[in-house]
């Protein structure tokens, strides 16, 4: 149960504590350091993909011999066409962005971005709840450290999105208590997403190796198509790589050393 809690809460905690930057910062994050910001949210979302979702799923199926890596091929390539399907489906304007996605619609553009973001939290939410899912059901080597180091990576690298999405929210929408509730309220998918994809798991015990390679391919769609072109537009492109690579050693530690 602790586990359980911890992990539906940590990462919603990150957004909101990213999103109360809003009544301590008077200006805008500075482009370097919102460059950087991003190469290290991208960081720790690939080395969650690798070492707490793609392997735990490829070492389940170690019985399946050469092809154990077939389950995990799979549910990738599902997590990648659900988010793309999403991605092109839903209305959605990302920050910097004047171009709105998805369907035509009449939305207002503090409304798309607030759902760009939330599209964006989605699969984060969903691979915490399948790792809690996993490491509760017995049937992985995802230990509740394991899960546990997942929720604080994410929980880490949602602290500098949930500035990143607020500030520029409060001069869209000219409060900064508007700005901050929009920013809590998209990390507020996280824990949602997760405890429905705990209860769909418990289901599909069976399945968990698709379900862990399903999160990690959407996670990856989101560090590609928005997270890294965002962070490489414009010059100082070394501090993104920077970021990208303390990240991805820091999700690296805490896998290893907590999992």
């Amino acid at each position: 149960m602790t586990i359980l809690l911890l992990g539906l809460i940590i990462p919603f905690l990150g957004t909101a504590l990213g999103a109360a930057c809003v009544y301590l910062l008077r200006d805008k994050i500075p482009d370097k350091v919102q460059r950087t910001m991003l190469g290290f949210a991208s960081g720790v979302m690939v080395a969650a993909s690798v070492w707490s979702l793609l392997i735990p799923a490829m070492e389940q199926c170690r019985d399946m011999g050469k092809l154990a890596f077939l389950p995990a091929i799979v549910g990738f390539g599902l997590g990648i066409g659900f988010l793309f399907l999403a991605d092109s489906i839903l209305p959605h304007l990302h920050i910097h962005n004047d171009k709105p996605e998805g369907v035509a619609s009449r939305l207002r553009k503090s409304t798309m971005m607030f759902l760009a973001v939330t599209l964006h939290n989605l699969p984060e939410g969903m691979a915490v709840g399948i790792a809690i899912a996993a490491c509760l059901s017995g049937e992985t080597q995802i230990t509740t450290a394991g899960a546990a180091a997942l929720a604080i990576g994410i929980a880490i690298q949602n602290f500098p999105e949930g500035a990143i999405i607020s500030l520029p929210l409060k001069e869209e929408l000219q409060s900064k208590h508007k700005a901050f509730g929009f920013g809590v309220l998209s990390g507020s998918v996280e824990p949602i997403g997760a405890i429905l994809t705990i209860l769909l798991t418990s289901l599909l015990t069976p399945w968990l190796p698709y379900l862990l390679a399903f999160a990690a391919g959407a996670m990856i769609y989101v560090v590609v198509e928005e997270l890294l072109p965002e962070a490489s537009k414009g010059e100082h492109t070394n501090l993104v790589t920077l970021g990208f690579a303390f990240g991805f050693a820091l999700m690296m530690v805490l896998d290893v050393a907590l999992g």
